[in-house]
């Protein structure tokens, strides 16, 4: 696996992949994007992100260029193209080298799809620009430690309006008040941010969708799972509805865990048994302490642990090592 880049449906190196500084993607962040993984080398839920793609294009006035199944195969091709050129190098390096059969396990990538508004002179007026540009980016997936999962993460709460509030559930590549919200958290010595609403509600992360695990009310009693509720912030909330939520709502219900989309307060939040973020590349990480409170036993909870195995299982990686199982 090595780096490459796409532009307009041509394959570069990226020392030389070009994009002009009069771009509105560059110049006013005016652009939407998808992050996608792979696993056992194959994007997961490709059409999902894509699908989401023309939908945030949509909400900001951004036309797809060419449809959206032509642009699943320049990813496909960009992504081939990157592990050929991978494999070729790794085959050469490893001439003469009695490790290199031990070396052949394939690397998992790490693909970003953008879509800006394309060119044209300096103004913020959105007439001005030319044709739309798509840029698609691929290279190897760097994983969390191992650590954060056994152990779990910090994270702190920040008050603060999101570039994508303009236009809610778009992916917008101005993630500004994300990235300083961030800065925040890295800074306090916590791995992410949540994001509070005018009303101190629990959005979402910077980068990530939020869960809790709950005790179950005697009213929701049920054979399956006696115990316990799955809760996450709504849509109506303004946050990304993202393709890993989704995916884990799914394996909850096979779990026979009742999944709620509700308001969460900070109240609710501090007092869940297990809490949880979920994004495409860290799929799911175990919360432990919020801003100075510890959240259930301060350990990953048993809930959160079925989950992310199942999750792993539906997308065809159940018979890799798990992440906590990893250095």
């Amino acid at each position: 696996m090595t780096r490459l880049v796409s532009i307009d449906g041509v394959i570069h190196r990226p020392e030389e992949a070009r994009v002009s500084v009069y771009d509105r993607g560059f110049l006013y962040g005016d652009s939407v994007f998808e992050t996608i993984r792979t696993y056992g080398g194959e994007p997961f839920a490709l059409e999902e992100h894509l699908a989401r793609l023309e939908r945030s294009a949509e909400r900001i006035a951004i036309a797809l260029p060419i449809p959206r199944d032509e642009l699943g195969r320049e990813v496909v091709a960009l992504l081939r193209a990157a592990t050929a050129a991978g494999s070729a190098g790794a085959t050469a390096g490893a001439q003469g080298s009695a490790s290199a059969a031990g070396s052949a396990a394939p690397l998992e990538s790490t693909i970003r799809v953008m879509l800006t508004r394309g060119s044209g002179p300096l103004g913020l007026d959105p007439s001005l620009a030319g044709a739309p540009l798509r840029v698609i980016l691929v290279e190897p997936l760097k994983p969390l430690p191992g650590g954060l999962y056994r152990a779990g993460i910090a994270v702190v709460t920040i008050r603060t309006q999101r570039a994508g509030d303009a236009a809610p559930g778009a992916k917008v590549s101005n993630y500004l008040e994300s990235l300083l919200a961030l800065r925040e958290a890295r800074a306090a010595g916590a791995h992410e941010a949540l994001i509070l609403d005018p009303s101190g509600h629990v959005v979402e992360g910077t980068t990530s969708n939020v869960f809790l695990v709950e005790r179950r009310p005697a009213s929701h009693e049920g054979a399956e799972d006696p115990g316990h509720l799955l809760i996450t912030p709504p849509k109506e909330a303004g946050i990304l509805v993202g393709i890993t939520r989704a995916h884990v709502m799914h394996v909850a219900g096979e779990l026979g865990m009742p999944v709620c989309c509700e308001p969460v307060t900070m109240a609710r939040l501090l007092a869940a048994e297990e809490a949880f973020i979920t994004s495409s590349l860290r799929e799911i990480v175990p919360v432990v302490r919020v801003d100075a409170h510890t959240i259930g036993a301060g350990v990953p909870g048993p809930k959160t642990r079925a989950l992310h195995a199942a999750f792993r299982r539906r997308v065809g990686a159940g018979a890799m090592p798990l992440p906590w199982e990893t250095p």
